[in-house]
Order: structure tokens, then sequence, then C-alpha cells
């Protein structure tokens, strides 16, 4: 097996790990453990930047890959929704974070609240297509 073949895998542990430290830094952030909470987001952070790099190498090396599943109608419900959702989430995190890294506080908490569950939604229905493209045959 070589490298590339190996990137979707990589990508479904990043995207399973984000969705860990997004849930683990809300449950800090509600119990105020700011600290905890940053380190949380910020390795989220650095973990969904790696599966980008990591998903436009596989993607331009070998396209897209195609559904061969049963619950196609199903898969295409959940790709329409993340792709979308996946490429609006760069944005709504680095705002968020922007602002938390100045220290606005107010306007971090405001974007978070809207960051927060698509970012979250995105790194689950990532793990979902994953499973459908890999095992669901």
């Amino acid at each position: 097996m070589n490298a590339i073949a190996l990137i979707p895998t990589a990508n479904a542990v990043l995207n399973f790990l984000s969705a860990l430290l997004i849930l683990l830094g809300l449950y800090f952030i509600k119990r105020g453990r700011r600290e905890p909470h940053r380190k949380c987001m910020v390795t989220a952070f650095a973990l969904s930047v790696l599966f980008l790099v990591l998903y436009g190498i596989r993607y331009a090396l070998t396209g897209p890959t195609p559904y061969t599943g049963p619950a196609r109608s199903i898969y295409l419900l959940i790709l329409g929704t993340h792709t979308p959702l996946a490429a609006l989430t760069p944005i709504f995190v680095i705002v968020t974070l922007r602002r938390a890294l100045r220290g606005d506080f107010a306007q971090h908490k405001k974007i978070a609240r809207i960051a927060f569950p698509i970012w979250l939604y995105v790194s689950v229905t990532g793990l979902i297509i994953y499973a459908m493209l890999h095992y669901a045959h």
C-alpha cells in the first residue's frame, strides 16, 4: 500500500481527533477553564489544517472517490450539506481564533456560537462520509 492510499484513513483520524477536541474545548469553556479550552481549540485547528493539506494532496493526485454503496441518496444528502459547510468552516474558524488571540472575547463568543456547530458538523459528517466510502458496500 502506498502513502497516498493511507491519506483517507489518516484524515478520518484527524477528523475524529478534531471533533473530540472541539467537544472537549466546549466542556472546558463552559466550566470557565480558558487555558485548557485554548489548547484544545488551537490543537483542533492545527489538526484541521493538516487534514486540509493531506486532503488537497490526495485529491490532486487521485481525484474524487466515487460512492459505490447501496445508500446513494443518503450519501449525497450528507455530502451535499457537508461540502458547502466544509468550504465555509476555515473562514469561521480563522475569524473565531483570531478574535480570541486578540483578546476580543465578546466578539469571539458571538462567532463561536456559529462556528462551533458548523465545525463539529463538518468533522462528524466527514467521518460518516469516510465510513460510507470505505465500508458501506
